[in-house]
């Protein structure tokens, strides 16, 4: 624990920002700084590592210990940063690019694994710094330089890939919601093991407006619910909507004198049985579903990191050899006068 306390100019580089104006990494960049001034960890305790993309020039910009990696390969390094220090808060930024298609087998084992990191998913349905081709998030049909006649491919939904790896936290925000990020990623340095934050983020450039049927003022009450554990599952702009599982599906109903507050579904995050958060990842605004945002899941399980330095302790406590002193002097050896 730190006694310090800091401002998120703390953790601001001296390095310009050099994202394209409007881009929605700035304010992400933004709710990590806040978020990390209001954490419990000593600034030289952060490590913020990248892979290849828009998104994973982050380290430059923020004022801690990083590492900018290679295609694909943040969660290789980030997983590795932990595991040697685990004392380390350490913070993986990768894209939808990035971590889906080249490092989308280090993007499951990392969670399979339960390594104690915050994984930050930046989704903008598009690779951005090269370009403008499709990525293994874009829309089926969507027109992109390499997709010209619309890509014939079905996306990833990166919280389905979260729970099909054994995902224990998974959460969802958008980067027009600083605050509400700035939450989230508090909570998720928090959780024990590796916690998954998709960010839904616009790319300017390439895909600007993707999520423009989420975001805009007309269509956002409705579109948006906003999960809180314990929490009764009500949106629209005077919360008179909610979700109900009717049979083995959620169904959207409207507050009446034969529905009230108490029939809505109660948000459990901590359920271990993942069914109905895999359900609540899936809503679609097409298929007649708000799009959940906030904690969907977070469930309790030992950390990889944790089993480690346990197994490495009760290997030690067992064997003859507790240093290098002891190596040096095992076996057959012999004193030179």
């Amino acid at each position: 624990m730190s006694d310090n306390k800091y401002t998120f100019k703390d953790f601001k580089s001296d390095q310009e920002v050099r994202w394209c104006p409007g881009c929605g990494d700035t304010a992400v960049l933004m709710s990590v700084q806040k978020a990390m001034a209001e954490l419990d960890h000593k600034k030289e305790d952060y490590a913020v590592i990248s892979g290849i993309g828009c998104s994973s020039r982050f380290p430059y910009y923020m004022n801690t210990y990083g590492f900018h990696g290679i295609h694909g390969r943040a969660g290789v390094l980030a997983s590795g940063v932990k595991t040697a220090n685990p004392k380390l808060s350490v913070w993986q930024i990768t894209g939808d690019g990035d971590a889906l298609a080249i490092g989308g087998n280090h993007f499951i084992h990392e969670i399979r694994r339960n390594i104690n990191l915050n994984i930050l998913l930046f989704n903008n349905q598009i690779y951005g710094l090269t370009k403008g081709q499709y990525s293994p998030t874009s829309l089926f049909g969507q027109v992109t330089k390499t997709s010209p006649y619309g890509t014939v491919e079905q996306p990833f939904h990166p919280g389905e890939l979260v729970l099909g790896a054994q995902g224990k936290f998974f959460a969802r925000t958008i980067d027009t919601k600083v605050k509400e990020t700035t939450d989230i990623l508090i909570k998720a340095d928090k959780h024990v093991g590796t916690s998954v934050v998709e960010i839904l983020q616009n790319c300017v450039i390439y895909n600007d407006g993707a999520y423009n049927n989420i975001t805009s003022k007309e269509t956002r009450d409705d579109n948006q619910i906003w999960l809180e554990h314990g929490k009764p599952m009500l949106f629209g702009k005077d919360k008179q909507k909610g979700l109900i599982v009717d049979g083995m599906k959620l169904r959207v109903v409207h507050l009446s004198d034969r529905i009230s507050e108490e029939n809505i579904l109660v948000h459990d995050a901590h359920e271990p049985d993942p069914s109905l958060h895999l359900a609540l990842i899936n809503m679609r605004v097409g298929l007649g579903f708000p799009v959940a945002f906030g904690i969907i899941r977070q469930v309790e399980a030992p950390a990889y990191d944790q089993l480690i330095e346990q197994q490495i302790e009760e290997v030690k406590s067992k064997s003859k050899i507790k240093n290098m002193d002891d190596v040096l002097n095992s076996g057959s050896t012999w004193v030179v006068e």
